[in-house]
C-alpha cells in the first residue's frame, strides 16, 4: 500500500471550548464555543478593512469610508448568503418554519447570496451615509452621495479584498469538513474522519474517539478507528458486545439513535462499510481502560474547499497586483469583470467535484451552484467585452 494515497483530516472545528463552572449546583457557561470558520471570517473581514484604508489612502479616498464601507460589506455578506441559502436550497423547510431563517449558527450560507447583497450594499453605501458609534452612542443615516466614487470604481476595490475574505471562508469550510467533495481516488484525496468520530461519541460507553491511517494493505483507504470505553466496560466480552451492537452499525446506518431521539448520521459518508462485511476488532486492556480498535475501508474526497480557498487566494494577488500596477488608471469594472469570470467560472467547474449541497439537485443535470454562477460569468464577460462604455466622461478644463 502507498502510505501517501489519502490523508485522514481529524481537526476540530472548535479552537476553544469557551469557559464553564458548577455553582450551587448550577452549570454556568459563558462566550460560547469559539470556532475556526467565525474566527477565519472575522480575521478576513479585520485584514481586508486594512487592505481597503491602504488603497483609500493611495487613491485620495477619505479612508473614514472605509468604516462605513466595511459595516455595509459585513452586513450584507451575512444577510445575502444567509438569504441565498434560504431561497436557493431549502425555501420549502424555511416557508413553512421562517423562524429557522434566523438560526444562522445552525450552518447555512450561500456565496451567491453574499454577492447579491454585496452588490446591493455598494449601491447603498454609495448614496447614503452611515455613521455607528458606541461610545458616546450615536447613530446617523441619512441621503448622501459620495463624491469621486463610482460604483463600478467601488465594486473593483470590494472584489480586491472580498477574494481574501473568499479564501478564509473557504477554509474554514475545511476546518469544519463541510460542503465536502465527491469521492476519489487521487493522491490528494481527503477522509473527512472528524464526522465519524462526532458520530461515534454520541453513544454510551464511549469515553473518546480518534481516527488515523491503517497499515491494512488489503481494504481501499483503510482508517484505524480507536475507541476508549468509559469505566463501566469491564471485560472483553462487554467490549465486544457494545461495538457489535453501538459502534459498527454506526459505520453504515443512514441513521442514528440516541435515546428518543434520531440523528442523520454522518459517518456512512466518510466510510465503505456494508452491513455484512466483516471488519477487524482488536480489543485491548491498557491500566484498567477497555479500548477497541476496528480497522474500516474510508472514502478519500476531493478538498473542493482547499481548492476553492487557493483559487480565491490566487485571484487576490493577481488583483492587487493590477491595481499596484495602475491604481486609479485602471479601467472602471476591469477587476470587477475578472473577479466575476475567475471565481463563478471556477466554481463551475469545482461543482463537479463537490457533493450537492440539497437533495432536489440530485435531479437535476446542473446543481444549483452551476447554475447560479453562469449569470455571473456572462455578466463578468459582458463588463470586460464594453467596458470602454461603463467609463466615467473626461471634463475638459475650460480655458
Amino acid at each position: 500500500m502507498d502510505f501517501f494515497t489519502y490523508i485522514v483530516w481529524t481537526a476540530s472545528p472548535e479552537i476553544f471550548p469557551g469557559l464553564s463552572f458548577e455553582a450551587l449546583g448550577i452549570d454556568f457557561s459563558f462566550l460560547g464555543n469559539i470556532r475556526w470558520y467565525g474566527l477565519l471570517f472575522a480575521l478576513g473581514f479585520i485584514i481586508s478593512q486594512q487592505i481597503m484604508y491602504h488603497i483609500f489612502e493611495k487613491e485620495g479616498k477619505p479612508q473614514k469610508d472605509v468604516d462605513s464601507l466595511t459595516i455595509f460589506m459585513i452586513v450584507a455578506t451575512i444577510l445575502g448568503a444567509r438569504l441565498g441559502h434560504v431561497f436557493f436550497y431549502e425555501a420549502g423547510r424555511y416557508l413553512q418554519n421562517p423562524m429557522d431563517i434566523l438560526k444562522i449558527w445552525e450552518g447555512g450560507l450561500a456565496s451567491h447570496g453574499g454577492a447579491i447583497g454585496i452588490l446591493i450594499a455598494i449601491h447603498l453605501y454609495i448614496n447614503y451615509y452611515i455613521d455607528i458609534r458606541i461610545f458616546p452612542p450615536r447613530f446617523v443615516w441619512k441621503k448622501k452621495k459620495r463624491p469621486q466614487q463610482s460604483y463600478l470604481w467601488v465594486v473593483d476595490r470590494v472584489v480586491l479584498v472580498t477574494a481574501l475574505v473568499g479564501c478564509f471562508i473557504r477554509f474554514g469550510n475545511f476546518m469544519n469538513s463541510e460542503i465536502i467533495g465527491k469521492p476519489t481516488e487521487s493522491s490528494i484525496g481527503v477522509v473527512f474522519a472528524k464526522n465519524i468520530e462526532n458520530a461515534i461519541e454520541l453513544k454510551s460507553f464511549v469515553q473518546e474517539v480518534s481516527i488515523e491511517k491503517s497499515e491494512i494493505s488489503d481494504m481501499a483507504n483503510p482508517v484505524d478507528i480507536h475507541v476508549a470505553f468509559s469505566s463501566q466496560v469491564n471485560s472483553d466480552t462487554l467490549a465486544n458486545m457494545i461495538v457489535a451492537q453501538q459502534i459498527k452499525p454506526i459505520l453504515y446506518e443512514p441513521h442514528i439513535s440516541v435515546g428518543n431521539y434520531s440523528y442523520v448520521n454522518p459517518a456512512p459518508d466518510h466510510l465503505n462499510v456494508g452491513k455484512d462485511m466483516d471488519l477487524p476488532v482488536d480489543i485491548q486492556q491498557r491500566k484498567g481502560q477497555y479500548t477497541a480498535t476496528i480497522t474500516a475501508p474510508a472514502k478519500a474526497r476531493h478538498a473542493a474547499q482547499l481548492y476553492e480557498s487557493i483559487s480565491c487566494l490566487i485571484l487576490f494577488f493577481i488583483l492587487l497586483g493590477l491595481w499596484r500596477k495602475k491604481k486609479g488608471d485602471l479601467p472602471e469594472g476591469q477587476l470587477f469583470g475578472i473577479f466575476l469570470i475567475y471565481i463563478f467560472g471556477l466554481r463551475f467547474f469545482y461543482e463537479f467535484l463537490k457533493e450537492n449541497q440539497a437533495p432536489f439537485e440530485n435531479d437535476i443535470p446542473l446543481n444549483m451552484g452551476q447554475w447560479l454562477s453562469i449569470p455571473l460569468v456572462l455578466l463578468g464577460i459582458f463588463i470586460l467585452v464594453n467596458i470602454s462604455k461603463f467609463q466615467p466622461k473626461k471634463t475638459s478644463a475650460s480655458t
